[in-house]
């Protein structure tokens, strides 16, 4: 007999689970409360514009397409991507600007515009991070469950690079003094919702993975790689139920027997988990169950910044502009502290702009731009009233637009939808609106994230940034193919 799988959640993990448990014989069922698959890795249609509800950079394809081959399909079937060029424009407001390319020649040269030595030392960051990526490769690739975990061969061959008592602007300091170009290498830690002036030095390797990988553009926007993958799990075998939250959730002692919704109880032999895991554990689950993640534990964990959102359907196109542009502002580290620590609006936020039509016509109507805005901000906190802010929050943010090249957008738009970290929590179920859930501190990292193999209940799984390895859609994914091949595992299948 086919054993029963029901996944909660149509999230990048979730959709990764699904075609690889279904390729494995598995008989799975995916419930998503959306009418929609995909998550915060979805799309946004309105009156001919598309724009991608939340991710945009579609980084270090590698993990998806070895999910594709394992489930015996070819990704680049699936769906087109574009390698950008330049990967996107950093504006240091005030202070100059960079379009930051993978061709390491053309990066050495823009960098040394601003400091000769720093270009002279950059092959020396990428051959640094070259290393360290591949010490912490097989560290993202299993699963961490306690502190012995550590003591793995992998982690012995980690330390070197480890670095534990810098952060990523820190160990950038060893290559670079001039802190914009500190700056280019280390804004990616907010991709993790957090500040390069306090994430792990590990973390360095998401600069370099730019250079060494790319960036790509889904044609569609990355919506589009969430209903690809859809398409592929229903091929491969599995139900996916749009549209049908979960109610409920039965428990024999702390093993999951079944998933409730309206529209029936469905028996599970395992239970994976895709939504977001506080959100989730303390909705679903009941609060005794669950020792070591209890509701009290939960909510003094750290978690990461939130995001305050527009979607623009603007009349007219931007071809001057890149289709990445991300203004850093003149105090960037007191930015991210107001944002952190203090929990409120600062008058001079960073922010970043999506301008796809520059490489995909298709995600407006001609002549016409779907813009995508996104400013940093605190996860929900009693410091912030955003029935109060949003609309000086948003005059704010223009302004910030006007220095990035767009400075009579606010006349031209059609269309306008904004998203608030209340949004967040209440319209897409993000715990305290957190969107890079869990923040990824050292004390947050590794076993001490929710186990994939998810310690407090039996026959329970998680996927997605709660868990490990973390937030960023190529983790995600990673997170996915760990779990499954836990799952597989334990329930005697073939992987």
């Amino acid at each position: 007999m086919r054993q029963k799988i029901v996944i909660i959640g149509a999230g990048p993990g979730g959709l990764a689970s699904a075609m690889l448990l279904s390729h494995a014989g598995a008989d799975v069922t995916l419930l998503e409360q959306k009418p929609y698959v995909g998550g915060r890795t979805s799309s946004l249609h309105r009156e001919g514009y598309t724009f991608d509800l939340g991710p945009t950079f579609f980084l270090y394809p590698d993990v998806l397409r070895e999910i594709y081959a394992q489930c015996g399909l070819r990704m680049e079937d699936e769906f087109e991507m574009t390698r950008l060029d330049p990967n996107y424009r950093l504006i240091f407001e005030g202070r100059g600007e960079i379009d930051v390319t993978s061709d390491v020649d053309r990066m050495e040269q823009r960098i040394a515009e601003f400091s000769a030595e720093d270009g002279a030392n950059f092959r020396a960051f990428l051959s640094d991070n070259r290393r360290k990526f591949g010490a912490f490769k097989s560290i993202l690739q299993r699963p961490f469950s306690s502190v012995l975990d550590v003591m793995h061969p992998s982690m012995l061959k980690m330390l070197p690079f480890f670095r534990p008592s810098r952060s990523v602007d820190q160990d950038l300091g060893r290559f670079f003094n001039d802190p914009r170009i500190r700056l280019a290498c280390a804004f990616q830690s907010k991709y993790l919702g957090m500040s390069p002036y306090q994430c792990p030095s590990i973390f360095t390797i998401l600069s370099y993975l730019e250079y060494e990988y790319g960036v790509f553009h889904p044609k569609g926007g990355c919506g589009a790689v969430s209903r690809a993958m859809g398409d592929a799990a229903r091929r491969l075998g599995a139900d996916i139920r749009l549209g049908e939250p979960v109610r409920d959730l039965r428990f024999e002692g702390r093993r999951a027997r079944a998933v409730i919704t309206d529209e029936g109880e469905y028996p599970c032999d395992a239970l994976v988990i895709n939504g977001d895991f506080s959100k989730t554990m303390t909705t679903l689950v009941p609060n005794h169950l669950r020792k070591r993640w209890s509701n009290k534990t939960i909510a003094r964990k750290k978690y990461s910044c939130s995001t305050f959102m527009m979607y623009l359907g603007v009349d007219g196109t931007y071809p001057e502009l890149a289709h990445h542009n991300i203004l850093l502002d003149g105090n960037y580290q007191q930015t991210l502290r107001e944002i952190a620590n203090d929990h409120r609006l600062g008058d001079s936020p960073s922010v970043y702009v999506c301008n796809p039509c520059v490489t995909d016509p298709s995600m407006a109507p001609p002549g016409k731009s779907a813009i995508y805005v996104l400013v940093p901000v605190s996860h929900q906190h009693p410091n912030i009233d955003w029935d109060s802010s949003r609309d000086s929050f948003r005059k704010l943010a223009f302004g910030q637009l006007a220095k990035m090249g767009f400075p009579d957008i606010e006349s031209k738009i059609e269309l306008e939808q904004i998203i608030t970290p209340d949004t967040w929590s209440a319209d897409y179920s993000v715990y305290r609106g957190a969107v890079f859930n869990l923040a990824h501190s050292l004390d947050q990292m590794l076993f001490l994230r929710p186990n994939n193999r998810f310690e407090d209940l039996e026959s329970v799984y998680l996927v997605g940034g709660g868990t490990h390895p973390g937030s960023g859609l190529p983790v995600i994914y990673e997170s996915a193919r760990i779990s499954s091949k836990l799952v597989m595992k334990d329930l005697g299948m073939a992987s």
